[in-house]
């Protein structure tokens, strides 16, 4: 897939948009007759590639929604937080406007995305008018693939902007301008369409189709048919501003609970994907293997001169070295308090947050306010990044874990937290096995069973907590919380640890000031001392460590605390980013953000 996105055109001969501009000014065409191309298996394969491409130009997934959407929360923060006016800022702290200069263009991802919906639509057209998908078990296969894709484009459009337009079919000069739709008219149309896919597809490694990661298969398409459920269900800011769940009765906690339970049990008996050791799936995902089957469902693919996941979201390199050819790494990182947050024993911690960066090919400690997300490392990868703009690591859309603790928070709502405990308990036992460490480290897991299994509140809490502790640095935990109603809530609960955090105040009040650290005799590797609950400055200043610097996240000189920059403003008030001034002056008057407090 990764040489396929560069020679999409080749293959097909398609003619496909390019801009948002095309869009509005004209239909597609295509250089070759419609009934070739889609009756054709390797001609149709080419539109999975247009709609890929969509996915990685500059301004798309590649370059802003994966760097900008997600952040803050209670996990994951923008790592220049101080500076709450920059305009990334901005996108992140819930107080962007309409000309923001990292969206306001004609080819941002509004533009990508629905590009992207077009081509998939143009495709489907064609697969349902001439490829027999019937009788034909590639052209079925293909259109379950494309009606997923544009699945996922729809769950970031709704995710990034809210209710926005439904293009389900190509653009003819009478639908050129549309206006924004109630979203419950998308998230209906897209749950019928992985219902339909689900039937279109084998299971993974079930054919030569479904082998790789960078090709959706029957799990994937259930799995997002269970996450799109969950947020059609959840609460949301609707387009008349208030924050709410649906009024539609089709689309009733309870009924898209009911969806998410049985699509996930579904995924889970069908022995189809396995869970890995916690580290193991991140170093899976860096060493590229691409193989289906394990705990990584889907992956957008990037080819190795696109995409910007550890340039982005990884442990930052601040000088060139052995392991990467490009200084990058650590525009966002997780949240301080996150550091705190996992329980002692936990294998999560230190796959996840990462206290320190790369100088010279040496690990040297960061601070307390910039730390990195470890689960996307130059150092897990088995080819050096040459290109100075891009990794070409490929976006893990969903993992198996995901599967599992959506069935666990669905089975509570329906049948109560005794019959959810399994599958809560399959993340735990992985997030505490035994080690030479911790000998004794599973049997952490019973008591904690036991205590949330009191009550469905308490279970539910437990679902959010853990969600928390296995998705950072994946961007679920922003939509998790405004389908949950919680946002505000768990913002400004993270913005008071953060100050006590700071203060050294409430359960933060015996961790050490400093952190003391020392370069191990392999010549790169940073061993810290003070990063954990019963350790003290007394004892740290007396084992030897080489250096030692004080354990902070904000100056006092700096124009705002760390904690203010979290959110500027209400998060409820725009819970989603307005449709950009670019879109907005092309729609002949259609759009608007009249559902946001600009």
């Amino acid at each position: 897939m990764k040489k396929l996105v560069n020679i999409l055109l080749l293959i097909t001969g398609l003619t496909f948009i390019s801009s948002c501009k095309d869009i509005l000014d004209s239909p597609v065409q295509s250089s070759l007759d419609e009934s070739v191309i889609f009756s054709t298996p390797g001609l149709a394969q080419g539109a999975i590639a247009g709609i890929i491409q969509s996915f990685g130009e500059t301004n798309s997934y590649r370059g802003r929604y994966l760097v900008f959407y997600g952040i803050n929360t209670d996990t994951e923060v923008y790592n220049s937080l101080k500076t709450p006016d920059d305009d990334k800022a901005r996108l992140s702290n819930y107080n962007t406007n309409v000309n923001n200069s990292q969206m306001n263009t004609d080819n941002n991802a509004w533009a990508k995305f629905y590009e992207g919906i077009e081509r998939a639509n143009l495709a489907i057209r064609g697969l349902r008018t001439y490829g027999n998908v019937q009788n034909n078990p590639e052209l079925a296969q293909i259109l379950g693939e494309v009606l997923t894709l544009r699945a996922v484009i729809y769950n970031d459009l709704i995710k990034g902007w809210g209710d926005v337009p439904a293009r389900f079919q190509p653009i003819t000069s009478d639908s050129t301008y549309l206006p924004r739709n109630d979203r419950d008219v998308i998230y209906k149309q897209l749950l019928s369409d992985l219902d339909e896919a689900a039937t279109l597809l084998p299971w993974p490694n079930a054919s030569s189709a479904t082998t790789s990661v960078e090709h959706v298969n029957k799990a994937f398409a259930k799995g997002l048919r269970a996450r799109l459920a969950l947020a059609a269900g959840g609460y949301a800011q609707r387009l008349d501003g208030t924050v709410r769940l649906s009024t539609d009765p089709d689309l009733s906690p309870a009924k898209m609970y009911a969806i998410a339970k049985t699509e996930c049990l579904d995924i889970i008996n069908s022995g189809t994907l396995k869970l890995l050791g916690f580290e193991e799936v991140f170093k899976t995902l860096n060493a590229e293997t691409g193989i289906a089957g394990k705990e990584s469902m889907w992956e957008i693919p990037f080819s190795e001169g696109r995409g910007r996941v550890i340039f982005d979201l990884g442990v930052k390199h601040t000088t060139v070295d052995k392991y990467t050819g490009q200084n990058k790494g650590g525009t966002n990182g997780p949240n301080p308090i996150m550091l705190y947050e996992y329980e002692t024993g936990d294998v999560r911690r230190d796959v996840t947050v990462v206290p320190y960066e790369w100088t010279s090919g040496i690990q040297v400690p960061s601070a307390l306010g910039r730390l990195y997300f470890g689960k996307y490392r130059y150092e897990w990868m088995k080819r050096i990044v040459t290109s100075t703009n891009d990794d070409g690591l490929n976006w893990m859309y969903m993992r198996y874990a995901d599967v599992i603790l959506m069935a666990a928070e669905a089975i509570n709502e329906i049948d109560g937290p005794a019959v959810a405990a399994p599958y809560l308990r399959m993340i735990r036992e992985r997030a505490f096995p035994n080690s030479t460490k911790f000998p004794n480290n599973l049997a952490k897991v019973d008591p904690f069973m036991t205590e949330v299994t009191a009550s469905k509140s308490t279970f539910f809490n437990a679902i959010v907590n853990e969600r928390a502790l296995e998705f950072t640095g994946e961007m679920l935990r922003k939509a998790d919380l405004i389908r949950w109603n919680l946002l505000n809530t768990k913002l400004a609960e993270a913005k008071v640890k953060l100050q006590q955090l700071e203060n050294r105040q409430g359960k933060y009040a015996t961790l050490p000031t400093k952190i003391y650290y020392k370069t191990l005799d392999d010549k790169e590797t940073v061993e810290i001392y003070g990063l954990n609950f019963g350790e003290t400055d007394a004892l740290g200043a007396t084992l030897g460590y080489t250096a030692n610097k004080t354990w902070t996240m904000s100056a006092t000189a700096d124009k705002v605390t760390f904690w203010d920059a979290l959110y500027t403003k209400d998060p409820n008030s725009q819970q989603v980013w307005p449709i950009w001034q670019v879109f907005l002056d092309s729609s002949n008057g259609m759009l608007n953000n009249s559902n946001l407090n600009l």
